[in-house]
């Protein structure tokens, strides 16, 4: 049965970046995503460039929160707070953050605090390979190539960060590909499981 997932983004564009081809899925299959960006970096173009991202993967539940990027570790009680507050007023079956083992402060900090505000829910990591050194990708989950497509055409809303080269479209397809042939499928996204409670 399909439930109701919630994606972290410490900033605008992780989730699509480490989860959006999973995002078009889950939409896909009936289930109602949320998503959560908790900084957009003090340019307010990402703000409509994140609505526009995940209008596209069919998220239409989108809380955008101002926290100061680079000092969330200075801010870890207010972000549990956000947390913790969402978690005593919904029931979500998966939450989506970055991986453990994320070097990037911020990332690791909404992570952390996700792992103290959800403790009846399966809490699966995201990849964002130019921040981690190792990962444990312990979960996959395939996709087709309409779902690579919208996570492609999503991520395309970030004009401000077309420059990077991580949004490359052949740099995504790659990672996506690596993680398909992992498990014998054409594209995957991997995660990690940081803690799995099956409602069964």
């Amino acid at each position: 049965m399909a439930g109701t997932i919630l994606m972290l983004s410490p900033h605008t564009d992780d989730a699509e970046l480490g989860a959006g081809g999973s995002i078009a899925k889950f939409v896909e299959k009936g289930y109602h995503v949320e998503m959560m960006a908790f900084s957009w970096c003090d340019n307010e173009k990402l703000i409509d460039e994140v609505k526009r991202s995940a209008g596209i993967l069919g998220v239409h539940d989108l809380k955008i929160h101002d926290f100061e990027r680079r000092r969330f570790p200075e801010l870890r009680q207010e972000i549990l707070q956000v947390l913790f507050d969402y978690n005593q007023q919904n029931e979500v079956d998966i939450i989506f953050t970055p991986a453990t083992t994320d070097l990037h402060q911020d990332h690791n900090t909404v992570t952390m605090e996700a792992m103290r505000a959800f403790k009846r829910s399966t809490i699966l990591g995201y990849e964002i390979p130019w921040d981690n050194i190792q990962l444990t990708t312990n979960s996959f989950i395939p996709l087709s190539e309409p779902h690579v497509e919208r996570k492609i055409e999503a991520l395309n809303c970030y004009e401000t960060q077309r420059s990077r080269y991580y949004f490359d479209e052949d740099y995504l397809r790659s990672i996506l590909k690596m993680r398909g042939t992992q498990i014998q499928e054409r594209y995957a996204e991997a995660f990690e499981v940081i803690r799995y409670v099956p409602r069964i």
